[in-house]
């Protein structure tokens, strides 16, 4: 495996940038300079992120998100955290 994360990434198993084994191995994600915890899916190069709102869920069971656009940045969890 890679020691870079991967630019696109999604932790719904019905998207086609789901990735078990990167997702078993943590990620980090620091949007707008604040380390995230509700990231649902993530683009490093096009620089935005979904996040989940609250606890609502939609129809489907998923939590409802929203895309926000901004500067991202992605490490590995079993890595040191960037500065």
């Amino acid at each position: 495996m890679s020691d870079t994360p991967p630019d696109r990434l999604s932790a719904s198993p019905d998207s086609p940038f789901f990735n078990e084994g990167v997702l078993e191995r943590g990620i980090g994600v620091r949007f707008k300079d604040e380390e995230r915890f509700n990231v649902e899916e993530y683009c490093i190069s096009e620089g935005w992120v979904r996040m989940a709102v609250g606890r609502t869920l939609d129809r489907k069971g998923r939590p409802m998100t929203i895309k926000v656009t901004g500067p991202v940045e992605v490490w590995f969890k079993d890595e040191e955290k960037p500065a």
